[in-house]
């Protein structure tokens, strides 16, 4: 039985990852404000977000046997992930992330 990745339905994505990659689109935090009351904008920061929304999930990872592991992440999820553990993309003038589950450190409640 083939089991098809999911993409979250209200996002019109036309990607689909593949065996343990996820597409996130990452949490772009807005204008910051320090203690003193000066606004920082989101251009003038330089960290990129290490948390975002899964929008879409592949199939999972093959072992050496052909089975299929899936993952323990799913679409609307909130996750966190490595700092350089990602691939940018943009897809319609949009920025997401393809990550893959190795390198998500853990699912926001």
């Amino acid at each position: 039985m083939k089991k098809q990745a999911s993409i979250k339905k209200n996002v019109s994505v036309n990607i689909r990852p593949l065996a343990d990659r996820v597409l996130v689109k990452p949490e772009m935090e807005s204008e910051e404000k320090t203690a003193s009351g000066i606004y920082i904008p989101d251009t003038a920061r330089k960290e990129k977000p290490e948390r975002g929304e899964v929008i879409a999930v592949g199939e999972g990872k093959r072992t050496d046997k052909g089975d299929v592991v899936p993952l323990r992440v799913k679409v609307g999820d909130t996750i966190v992930f490595s700092k350089y553990g990602f691939d940018e993309i943009k897809i319609d003038d949009v920025e997401y992330y393809i990550v893959t589950e190795s390198n998500i450190l853990a699912i926001v409640k």
